[in-house]
């Protein structure tokens, strides 16, 4: 094992929170240790990542050599680079957790257009969308099926275990990267994940191997938004911002529902954090909640959560939030999990700065956060069981019920 000396960027918590952004629904590989430092194996190494006030801390595991390419199918071969004692582990980071981004101009550009945002997001600072590997995130969100967070993360673990490869060990644990769609597409697969555990998933998850794996190389990444390139690729415009969103998102969208155990929900999850389509609002049983409690749907055509009305809530968030809309949401689908409820009772101070000498009034919203570890009780397992249905998977499915004769 090649290990690296802790190293750190300047990272406030306004910009990147951590606790929040691995725990909120979005990634289910990075474990969290009892001094508060969360690790995954990614990219063909162990990166380890803490955070303080002032500052992101990172650190890397290397193996000796691997037996299979790292994070498949689109990381980048970087292998010949560990054994020369390169490292790539800052631009990892960066890429990763997407830190080219303003995240504090997003919030603020948000909250003025949106008055329920701006109420929420000061509790909720640092939300970023992370820069995840496509096939993972394709894989996480099969898995996402009428699933908790907890659930979800378990049989990643399983699929990890069982299936990929071991990068190393960190503090004695084991920690094995993303099995490849060809792993997973062996005739007895699906028998096996069905022995884990994984239950009718188990059958979404083998046909999706195998139609990736037959598929042209790099069809997934094929989808992606040319804006959010893979680690070491050229950024390109992405084309005109529509209503519905750009036209390579619409794209992805209907590629995606071609795949076994993928409906417009999971589709939207994979094009916001697996494919960088900024625009795509997944719309789940929490997100409908917040849109009937915050925004005034659920009355008269979108009273129910059908396909028109999955659609037009993706419509009015991208009006209010533009082409982050997807970003935006996150924000308020964190702020609706109980995972983090505490903080909904936590106080944060808020501050606005005016410039007096500009007419327009330009307002910026400083929010101070004295530390991310914020006073939260340890939560009870069932905090950590978040439901992330699938509702509007089961819209095309859902039969009539049949009425009963009276008599």
């Amino acid at each position: 094992m090649r290990v690296l000396q802790w190293r750190h960027l300047p990272v406030s918590l306004t910009e990147l929170c951590l606790d929040t952004t691995l725990r909120c629904g979005q990634s289910f590989r990075w474990r969290k240790s009892d001094d508060d430092v969360w690790s995954c194996a990614l990219h063909g190494r162990i990166l380890s990542l803490r955070q303080d006030s002032t500052h992101l801390h990172y650190h890397a595991t290397f193996p000796q050599y691997l037996d299979a390419p790292p994070t498949p199918p689109s990381a980048p071969d970087l292998m010949d680079d560990d054994i020369t004692g390169n490292d790539d582990t800052e631009a990892l980071v960066y890429h990763y957790l997407n830190l080219a981004t303003d995240l504090t101009g997003l919030y603020k550009q948000w909250s003025t257009a949106d008055t329920n945002f701006k109420k929420k997001a000061p509790k909720f600072a640092g939300v970023r969308i992370l820069r995840q590997d496509a096939w993972e995130a394709l894989v996480g969100f099969i898995c996402s099926s009428n699933n908790n967070i907890l659930r979800i993360s378990q049989m990643m673990e399983k699929l990890c275990v069982h299936y990929g490869p071991l990068v190393g060990h960190f503090e004695s644990k084991p920690y094995y990267d993303m099995p490849s769609p060809a792993s997973l597409s062996d005739s007895n697969v699906e028998a096996h994940l069905r022995q884990l555990g994984f239950g009718y998933r188990a059958k979404y998850l083998h046909q999706t191997a195998v139609f990736v794996q037959e598929h042209e190389s790099g069809w997934l990444d094929s989808l992606r938004n040319p804006e959010s390139p893979i680690l070491g690729h050229k950024m390109f415009p992405a084309g005109e911002m529509l209503s519905a969103g750009r036209k390579g998102y619409r794209t992805a969208h209907e590629e995606l529902l071609a795949l076994q155990g993928v409906g417009p929900k999971v589709a939207d999850c994979v094009c916001l954090m697996g494919l960088g389509w900024g625009e795509a609002v997944p719309v789940d049983t929490h997100v409908w909640q917040i849109a009937q409690r915050d925004y005034k749907f659920g009355k008269g055509k979108h009273r129910s959560l059908t396909k028109a009305t999955y659609d037009a809530v993706g419509d009015h968030f991208r009006s209010l939030w533009g082409k982050q809309a997807g970003w935006a949401h996150s924000v308020l689908f964190a702020a609706d999990l109980r995972t983090f409820s505490s903080r909904l009772n936590t106080k944060v101070e808020v501050v606005e700065v005016k410039k007096e000498e500009d007419e327009d009034e330009d307002v910026t919203i400083e929010t101070r956060v004295e530390s991310e570890k914020i006073t939260e009780r340890k939560l009870k397992r069932e905090n950590m069981e978040e439901t992330i249905t699938t509702a509007v998977e089961e819209i095309s499915t859902a039969r009539p019920a049949k009425r009963r004769r009276k008599g």
